[in-house]
Parts: structure tokens; sequence; C-alpha cells
């Protein structure tokens, strides 16, 4: 499926990449370079008129670090979340101290969904 983007967001999403926080870069390593049991994730990705921290279309996936930046905006943040869900894209929501605390079990809860996935789309 084609998604539509702004394209106003292009160099916002630029300007993101070059200026990840800890928790971006930390969970980046372990998703680039298809190292997500073989899946390719983008990072801050352009959907829509947001930008989601990390997206994979074949999963119809965005995993979304939960850091200060989310702070006081959880009803703005409900509202673009329920429009990018109504083209059939699933959130995972991370807190960013468990990013920086406790990638395995990050990674678990990830490894866990895609397998849940797998399961239920084959």
């Amino acid at each position: 499926m084609r998604i539509y983007y702004n394209p106003k967001l292009k160099q916002l999403a630029r300007n993101l990449r070059n200026n990840s926080t800890l928790a971006e870069v930390l969970l980046w390593n372990e998703l680039k370079q298809k190292r997500m049991r073989g899946y390719q994730f983008y990072r801050q990705k352009p959907i829509l008129d947001y930008i989601v921290d990390f997206y994979c279309s074949k999963l119809d996936l965005v995993i979304e670090i939960d850091g200060i930046s989310h702070f006081g905006k959880e009803i703005e943040d409900k509202e673009w979340q329920t429009n990018i869900e109504n083209l059939g894209i699933e959130f995972l929501r991370i807190p960013d101290n468990e990013v920086k605390g406790n990638m395995d079990g990050v990674y678990q809860v990830i490894v866990e969904w895609i397998e849940d996935y797998k399961s239920n789309n084959n």
C-alpha cells in the first residue's frame, strides 16, 4: 500500500535523523540493516502530516519512543496515532527510559510483536 505523506516534512525528517535522541540512536542500532528478524525499518518517516520515529512497511508497524518531547502532548499524540492507525498501521509505544535501561526487554517486546504478527498473517 502506498502511504501519502506531506512532502514539506522531508527536510524536517532529515533534520530529526541528524539530531536523534539517545534512545532513538540506541533503538536504531537494533533495527537498522534488517537486524530485526530481517525486516527493513526506516527512521523519522513521514506518514500523512506526521513524522514517526520508526516504520516498517512489511509489518505495517510504527515504533514510537515516548520521551520528554511527548510530555503534555498525550491528546495530540493519540489523535495522530489514531489517524495513522486508520490506515491499518499498528503502533508500539516504548518509553524512552526503557530503551535506555532495558534494551533486552525492548528487543524482546518487538520480537514477540513480530512473531505474533507472522502467526496471525500466514
